[in-house]
């Protein structure tokens, strides 16, 4: 209407007047045609991440989120499971990365195993439900495999007139008591091995930094010292070992 109105005064001699308003009309009507634009672009633009969101709400999901740490031969078992909406039955696979040596994923979820050997491992899992077309998803995991026994200098071997002497530091990282054996060996350039400390008991699960002290007197002669802790879960059949070496040998020196 507006238009058309314009051309008729246009056609009476007035040409200026129309000229500028047919512009501006031009303009403003560019200017309203983008910004309808722009709110359906953003409108259809905010409805698909509605449906994204309501997508990613109700669709296959794997939980749980994160696993368990484990250490070698303990006893290892994880159910994963679907959440959201999907359709049974739900087939799982390891698409990327590497579990732990020794334990495995099972087609229905299920994880299990004994690690047999310490270390991080990262990987994907993926599920697949029974829906045509399928509904995949994917999800990364880590396993944290830490050492069953450790042991530590607390004081490192020295020598201390005509003794060598210090202490370590010893843990239970399992879930059971382990019969622990340690030993501390002097061991002389001539082979001789003189044992400086020992002790045998059991070290309850959860221990956390067990203060052992290791010494005694010794000849003139240069020793190297080395640390020996074993541990054993008799019931699992499952046997640890960990060692401690002084990085050179320690000169005791007797005399006047």
């Amino acid at each position: 209407m507006v238009a058309m109105l314009g051309l008729s005064v246009a056609g009476w001699g007035q040409p200026a007047a129309p000229q500028k308003s047919s512009v501006a009309n031009g303009a403003g009507t560019t200017a309203q045609t983008t910004k309808l634009e722009e709110a359906r672009n953003g409108s259809d633009q905010g409805k698909a991440d509605s449906e994204d969101d309501k997508q990613n709400g109700s669709g296959l999901q794997i939980e749980p989120a994160k696993l368990p740490t484990t250490y070698p031969q303990g006893p290892y078992h994880v159910q994963f499971h679907g959440k959201g909406t999907y359709v049974p039955t739900l087939h799982w696979s390891v698409v990327k990365g590497t579990l732990p040596p020794g334990i495995r994923l099972h087609e229905d979820g299920l994880l299990e195993g004994e690690a047999q050997r310490a270390g991080e491992f990262d990987f994907v899992i993926a599920v697949k439900d029974g829906n045509q077309p399928v509904q995949a998803v994917e999800r990364g995991f880590e396993i944290k495999v830490v050492e069953a026994i450790t042991v530590e200098w607390k004081v490192p071997a020295h020598v201390s007139g005509n003794r060598i002497e210090g202490s370590v530091e010893v843990s239970n990282s399992t879930a059971d008591d382990v019969d622990l054996t340690y030993d501390v060996k002097a061991i002389a350039e001539n082979g001789r091995a003189t044992e400086i400390g020992y002790q045998h008991f059991p070290l309850t699960k959860g221990t956390i930094g067990m203060t052992l002290p290791f010494g005694d007197t010794l000849p003139n002669g240069a020793y190297q010292v080395n640390v020996s802790v074993e541990g054993a879960i008799t019931q699992r059949k499952a046997f640890y070992r960990q060692q401690l070496q002084m990085p050179r040998r320690l000169h005791v020196a007797v005399g006047p």
